[in-house]
């Protein structure tokens, strides 16, 4: 599953980022590596970008940057089974 999946205040820990060079060095700057434990905060009006926590940051990010990092729902869930 990838991070743009996620329901506001749902947490996950990623798995892999899935991208290459330049943008790849952006996500591992931001702290985005595998074993990091992101929660989505805010959706903006039109849904992109969205804000997520990251090791204690708010980092927005657009929905392809979100599409390239995999997560896996805190206690294995699935989005539909974390959704209240």
């Amino acid at each position: 599953m990838t991070l743009n999946h996620l329901g506001v205040g749902q947490i996950a820990t990623v798995t892999g980022v899935h991208s290459r060079n330049a943008e790849r060095r952006r996500m591992f700057d931001l702290g985005i590596l595998p074993g990091t434990i992101v929660e989505t905060v805010m959706r903006s009006p039109l849904g992109d970008p969205v804000a997520y926590r990251i090791r204690d940051a708010v980092v927005a990010l657009r929905h392809e940057q979100a599409e390239m990092i995999e997560v896996q729902m805190e206690n294995g869930a699935t989005p539909a089974e974390a959704t209240p």
